[in-house]
């Protein structure tokens, strides 16, 4: 009796199967699937990574797992986002660049760019670079800056420099200089703040908080530029990298930022979007200016500087004027 067989399927349909090349060896499953699926809320991306519909080499994977040379991904059909915005930017909308070389991608980000989309913002800056050099195999930002923080952002163009870059970020062999206009009368010439954070309670806005009991070790070194009668411009020199620490450094010593629309004087912030000290400012004052680093693959000392953008020179000219 002859038995007739149904043929199966290999690859169901809208189901894609990639395959990890070198450049992506040592990236995280989550942040390979939210370059390759553009358009993909990351919600969505999350939920069928722990449905088990994403699997690594026919095994389940999780959102954290590192990927090796070779893995062959297999990727569900996945829904586009229904939100309406702009479209992906184009090629003219990339950030001015400061440096680049075969490994290191160094840009000038303005304030108001978060550097990652999501949470109601549809391209970041990591999002517009790569909409720009949509030939380049590898993009990945070593570090972030606040979107309302503008200046010096380093990018890695291999994977080798990309984590040596995170290395060097650890141990504290990147120097990182920003200028900070604050509220308050410094007096100090040379200041360490020496504070732990911690990420504030659920509900909280994201915001940090001083904690010195279960908080994570932080060191600012500030450094007083110039003194005006209600303000002062300093250097702020990060010693860690914990999120928004200057901004809380500055805010729990009694000098906010001026324009930190969220630990702030926001009277005074109102005022200042008003133009009522000689111009308008409506953003944060908190300028990347400076980066000193050994090349990531060839370990010579490099350094890099940002002009402070206009409306804060504007702010500064009318101070001085006053």
């Amino acid at each position: 009796m002859r038995v007739e067989r149904k043929a199966v399927s290999a690859r169901p349909a809208g189901v894609r199967y990639v395959t990890v090349g070198a450049e992506s060896a040592g990236q995280r499953l989550d942040n390979f699937l939210i370059r390759l699926s553009k358009g993909v809320p990351k919600s969505h991306i999350y939920q069928v990574v722990r449905s088990g519909q994403v699997r690594i080499n026919s095994g389940r994977a999780a959102a954290d797992q590192r990927l090796s040379a070779g893995d062959q991904i297999r990727i569900p059909p996945m829904r586009i986002s229904g939100r309406t915005g702009a479209p992906p930017p184009a090629a003219a909308s990339m950030l001015p660049v400061v440096f680049e070389d075969e490994h290191l991608l160094v840009v000038d980000k303005p304030a108001g760019m978060a550097a990652h989309g999501g949470s109601g913002i549809s391209f970041g800056v990591i999002e517009r670079i790569r909409a720009a050099r949509p030939d380049q195999p590898f993009l990945e930002l070593a570090h972030r800056l606040d979107r309302d923080t503008s200046g010096l952002l380093l990018l890695g163009k291999s994977r080798r420099a990309l984590l040596q870059m995170h290395a060097m970020l650890r141990q504290g062999q990147v120097e990182k200089h920003y200028l900070a206009l604050v509220a308050g009368h410094w007096l100090n010439d040379r200041q360490h703040v020496k504070l732990a954070l911690s990420r504030g309670a659920a509900g909280a806005a994201g915001k940090v908080r001083v904690d010195p009991e279960g908080g994570a070790a932080s060191h600012s070194v500030f450094e007083l530029r110039e003194r005006f009668k209600q303000f002062a411009l300093l250097d702020a020199e990060l010693r860690t990298g914990r999120t928004h620490q200057i901004r809380v450094h500055l805010a729990h010593i009694g000098f906010p930022i001026v324009g930190d629309g969220k630990y702030g004087d926001f009277e005074l912030n109102r005022r200042l979007t008003r133009g009522e000290y000689g111009a308008r400012l409506g953003r944060m004052f908190l300028h990347a200016c400076h980066l000193r680093l050994p090349h990531p693959v060839s370990g010579e000392p490099i350094a890099f500087t940002s002009p402070l953008p206009p409306e804060c020179r504007a702010l500064l000219e009318a101070l001085r004027g006053a």
